[in-house]
């Protein structure tokens, strides 16, 4: 279960991604990895989702990020095959 914390730094960040980064990033880094701290609004750019962890974590070591891959609906896609 996601806490009440994890939860609001999810909403926040999508906030910022929705309303500052996403046109900009789409159009430049479509398929790549952006953590975003959404107190600072500070973001980090990655090919990798690890990288961008790792790029916020070394920013901000003592806050929460959220990442998103840039032009999808979520991060990470588990693979399976429906019938």
């Amino acid at each position: 279960m996601i806490s009440e914390q994890n939860r609001n730094v999810a909403e926040n960040a999508k906030h910022v991604y929705v309303e500052r980064l996403q046109s900009k990033l789409e159009a430049s880094h479509l398929n790549q990895f952006v953590a975003i701290e959404p107190a600072s609004g500070d973001h980090f750019i990655a090919e990798s989702f690890s990288q961008a962890v790792a790029n916020a974590r070394k920013a901000h070591p003592d806050r929460i990020s959220f990442v998103i891959r840039i032009g999808h609906n979520a991060a990470l896609h588990l693979g399976g095959v429906s019938n």
